[in-house]
């Protein structure tokens, strides 16, 4: 989410995974992650209480449902579905409230009284329309609403589950568009397993603002022109922004109207599908950013007080707004809300073949106060403000997901730390495979504000990368979209200001852009190398994307100027961001051969303090990183892991990436009988080590 969430990771004590003390005494529990962690004894109801709801929860709409697979089916039960048994579309609306409901449209001339829905049991609405009689008239492309009657009056509005919405570009009006093209979508991504997609390398992606042109892209052009990108710069994942519809387009997706259509800015629900299937092709898994921890207040392209009592999919009154998104709160607790945002998550999964999500806004979700405090103790995760009812809805959420395409990535953005998030359910946990390392890019903003070069502390560097709990899976990044955002600056633009505008010329030597292309790499080296189990970078970022994003408002006179990519930066040849560009590509092709992700924690080997010089091994692997802003040093001394010959497999002194080429890695590194390396690392510099023999 884009606004009103710039908190950091707020505790330390409280995330960091102690060590486990239950080996040496009888556990309390039979849950997994309270025998790993004896800090979470004292919580062992409240975790067992959370399994329990879940259970119960589970068991509940097993007994009416069959499965929970089969609960989240909804979209095939509400909205306007063909169904052929009985020849013609069902249109079916769950509106406990409302006082009458009338179909209207292009099919009827929109005539308000001539096709009213018969109330049914437990407050849903349906209407039958034989193929015989309308064929000609309730076709692919028609459009219409549902007119609903309630204590309040008359109004238009759109189905809940509808698949398709349209927006007026002169009025801003929107409306529902029948979708049944008469040939189907022809996958052929038949041949992709998610499965076999290893740790996720992560481009996150916005489908308008991924071209050069003043425009909005389209799913195709993104296709085309942007998966050629990323498949060479060698991430495995795109995650893609924005695909629900949303009326206002500067809200970056965030605000969403239509939970089951695709925004229509960039195409029909087939440009998705052709987008989606082409990364599948080139082995490259979507990740969609799904949005269920709030809707927009909208009432006439949106799901507020739909039925008329103010209390349908929301909350009523305090408790159903956040003040801080200017927007509605979902009702976890009701059942046919779980209903909606379970056949939600089944939807994208099965129709558009998404591989997974990134659930925007968890903490939020978690707790009353939405994330509005300090996580300092670990009762703030089990016994203050939490909210129960979300916490079921996810763990039913994730396993739903899993049932559905076994193997889903699930990521959660909580900035709080919720021991389990990222922990099998029977564990004691969520569900979720990795969380958002949020702490991570707020981090290095503020050292590049407050801080100057030569104070920057390693330890703090180790402390904030490695901070997380035991078990649980990281994303981490540099910067993502949120950094990008009007009112900051990019890691780059930070780092190089106005000098972007006319010092990256590569013929032009300039000591403000040196300094920024040199610790720009070393800053995402260290975070991929150190800062979790994923990695995720922003689209643009890898080459130093300059300036800010700000979408098409009255504010800027409706410019897209910001509002882009500008590739051309990178393509041209004679500019830096051609080396930060190679770095990225040799780094992440360097993280996916060395399998380092998947290869457990980092460990520290030796800290030189006032050098600014950090050792530690990961997957095998070593490296070291100078960040003193002119110390070169020689000889520099500590304890390999094992003896043996090392050389240097990656170093962002390289000249293609922008350095001055002063080590030479073909040169080999052997231990000496005290098992030490000594080598030669200069100012500002990362590399990296590989035993050889």
């Amino acid at each position: 989410m884009a606004k009103a969430k710039k908190n950091s990771d707020k505790s330390s004590k409280a995330k960091a995974a102690p060590k486990a003390k239950a080996a040496k005494k009888k556990a309390v529990s039979s849950l997994k992650m309270i025998q790993e962690d004896d800090w979470l004894e004292p919580y062992t109801a409240d975790m067992e209480g959370r399994l329990a709801r879940y259970h119960s929860a589970k068991a509940e709409i097993e007994k009416v449902y069959g499965s929970l697979k089969n609960f989240a089916q909804g979209h095939k039960y509400f909205g306007i579905n063909y169904e052929p048994e009985a020849k013609g579309w069902w249109y079916r609306e769950w509106a406990p409230a409302a006082i009458a409901l009338h179909l209207v449209g292009d099919f009827n001339g929109w005539n308000r009284e001539s096709h009213p829905l018969m109330k049914r049991p437990g407050g849903v609405w349906e209407i039958f329309l034989p193929e015989s009689e309308y064929q000609n008239s309730f076709r692919h492309g028609g459009i219409f609403k549902v007119q609903v009657t309630t204590a309040q009056g008359k109004m238009d509005r759109l189905p809940a589950y509808l698949r398709r919405a349209l927006q007026n570009k002169k009025t801003t009006d929107y409306a529902a568009q029948i979708w049944q093209p008469e040939q189907a979508f022809e996958w052929t991504d038949h041949d992709f397993d998610i499965k076999k997609l290893g740790q996720p390398l992560i481009y996150e992606s916005h489908t308008g603002m991924a071209t050069e042109d003043l425009k909005e892209g389209t799913y195709r052009e993104f296709a085309d022109l942007v998966l050629p990108r990323v498949k060479k710069l060698g991430y495995n994942s795109i995650q893609m922004m924005a695909i629900k519809e949303h009326p206002y387009y500067g809200s970056f997706g965030y605000h969403v109207s239509n939970f089951f259509a695709p925004c229509s800015r960039f195409g029909t629900p087939e440009d998705l599908k052709y987008m989606v299937n082409k990364a599948h092709e080139m082995g490259i898994a979507v990740i969609m950013d799904m949005v269920h921890s709030h809707a927009v207040k909208n009432m006439t392209e949106g799901l507020n007080n739909f039925d008329g009592s103010g209390g349908q999919y929301f909350h009523e009154g305090g408790r159903g707004y956040h003040e801080g998104w200017d927007s509605k709160l979902f009702n976890y607790g009701k059942w046919e809300v779980q209903q909606f945002l379970l056949s939600n998550v089944a939807y994208w999964l099965e129709e558009f073949h998404f591989d997974g999500f990134r659930f925007d806004g968890v903490t939020s979700m978690l707790y009353f106060h939405h994330g509005n405090v300090s996580f300092d103790h670990f009762d703030k995760y089990f016994r203050d403000g939490v909210d129960w009812d979300s916490i079921t809805y996810l763990q039913l959420a994730s396993t739903v997901a899993q049932e559905v395409k076994p193997g889903a990535i699930l990521i959660a953005e909580d900035m709080s730390g919720m021991p389990g998030m990222c922990r099998p359910i029977e564990e004691g946990g969520i569900g979720f495979n990795y969380r958002l390392a949020m702490g991570i890019p707020d981090f290095w903003i503020k050292l590049l504000k407050h801080k100057k070069d030569e104070d920057w502390n390693v330890h703090d560097i180790w402390s904030t990368l490695t901070n997380r709990r035991l078990g649980e899976g990281n994303i981490a990044y540099a910067e993502s979209h949120d950094q990008a955002l009007v009112g900051d600056k990019t890691l780059a633009f930070r780092l190089m200001d106005k000098e972007m505008y006319t010092g990256m010329d590569k013929a032009d030597p300039n000591p403000v852009v040196e300094r920024g292309i040199a610790l720009h790499k070393m800053i995402r080296f260290i975070t991929a190398t150190l800062g979790g189990e994923g990695y995720l970078n922003f689209m643009g970022n890898e080459f130093g994307h300059p300036e800010w994003i700000d979408f098409p408002r009255e504010g800027n006179n409706w410019s897209h100027q910001y509002a882009r990519r500008q590739w051309s930066l990178v393509d041209n040849g004679y500019l830096k961001y051609e080396w930060l560009n190679n770095f990225d590509m040799a780094m992440v092709d360097f993280v996916k051969k060395t399998h380092l992700l998947g290869a457990g924690n980092a460990n520290q080997l030796w800290v030189e303090e006032k050098k600014q010089i950090l050792v530690y091994e990961r997957a095998g692997l070593i490296f070291v990183f100078n960040f003193h802003h002119s110390n070169s040093v020689n000889d520099f001394t500590f304890p390999a892991p094992e003896p043996g010959k090392y050389e240097i497999i990656l170093n962002s002194d390289d000249r293609d990436f922008g350095g001055h080429n002063r080590i030479d890695n073909a040169i080999p590194h052997f231990t000496n009988e005290k098992g030490e390396l000594s080598i030669y690392i200069t100012q500002r510099t990362a590399i990296a080590l590989k035993k050889v023999d």
